[in-house]
């Protein structure tokens, strides 16, 4: 068995002249947390969907445990999804509302044809509300009626109904009050503990990524600028927009964070529809210098599980 359960190779997702997804290779191990970080736009969730096949891929393809997700038909894609699951970043917005949150919880079960028999799904439901700390009484009631932490932990019930390997969660926690957050967090790593999942953890929050990931793909337009063990690019990251985010996270020790240089990046992000020559993060980059208008650089090894794209490590193009 393979120690890679999802692999991403030269994926490209367009959306006529916009290019969300641009070039894309990855790889997320089996009962790992990849965390994805990147701006806003810059591609991380439409690069989620993709794995999922929830959008097209224009170009690349995608492996789940070894079989070609962007080859697959429908009976692929059934077992497919039964495989995976997503937790999506506005849990109201996500359920229906003339829906009660047990009739949600249970869909996946009945799409699926697990746990057969009404008492059998309705005793299903019951476990999962349990488990993401939910009283089962309350699976009467309907979405609106509950806090927004309540109805993110009916989504991750619902995730969890078919059985999943693989769980992108995008961005799952903000929507939430921060005092919400942590819990949040803390359940997704219980629970990943508990059945063994593989996340992909999309956020723009660079400090909640580094609370739950073992390793850390940044994005920024469409494409993975720097991938790493999760401490080693909060700690010494080797990408200049790498750099920029990190600083810009709080550090709680008033006298370090009175010290730190923060780096405030100039200009606004290009459009995915036109985007630079060359290296994309030039017309922003504090460190810009002769190459970087003319050649596109790949991701290369800076250090011991580590990998930029970014000249200043060796001139490279694609």
């Amino acid at each position: 068995m393979s120690d890679v359960l999802v692999r991403a190779s030269g994926l490209r997702v367009h959306f006529g002249d916009v290019r969300a997804v641009d070039g894309v290779d990855l790889e997320i191990r089996r009962g790992e947390t990849l965390g994805l970080v990147g701006e806003s736009g810059c591609g991380k969730s439409t690069l989620g969907n993709a794995l999922l096949r929830l959008v097209e891929p224009t170009d690349g393809t995608v492996e789940f445990d070894g079989a070609d997700v962007t080859a697959a038909g429908r009976r692929g894609l059934r077992e497919l999804r039964r495989r995976t699951a997503m937790i999506f970043q506005d849990p109201y917005a996500s359920l229906d509302p003339r829906r009660t949150v047990a009739e949600s919880i249970g869909e996946p079960l009945a799409i699926h044809k697990l746990h057969r028999g009404r008492a059998a799904r309705r005793a299903r439901v019951g476990e999962l509300m349990e488990v993401v700390g939910l009283d089962p009484r309350l699976g009467g009631r309907y979405p609106h009626e509950f806090s927004g932490g309540q109805r993110q932990r009916v989504g991750i019930a619902r995730a969890l109904a078919g059985e999943p390997d693989f769980v992108v969660c995008d961005e799952p926690i903000a929507s939430l009050d921060v005092s919400v957050q942590a819990q949040v967090v803390n359940l997704l790593v219980r629970l990943q503990r508990e059945f063994g999942l593989t996340y992909l953890f999309v956020s723009h929050d660079l400090a909640a990524v580094r609370q739950v990931a073992d390793r850390v793909a940044v994005m920024y337009l469409g494409r993975v600028v720097e991938l790493g063990a999760g401490t080693s690019v909060s700690s010494a990251p080797a990408h200049p927009y790498t750099e920029a985010l990190v600083s810009a996270v709080p550090v709680p020790e008033p006298e370090r964070e009175r010290s730190r240089r923060r780096i405030v990046l100039t200009g606004d992000v290009p459009s995915p529809a036109d985007p630079p020559s060359g290296c994309r993060f030039r017309t922003r980059c504090p460190k810009v210098f002769e190459p970087c208008p003319d050649h596109d650089p790949v991701l290369q090894p800076t250090g011991p599980e580590q990998a930029a794209a970014c000249h200043l490590h060796g001139v490279t193009d694609r």
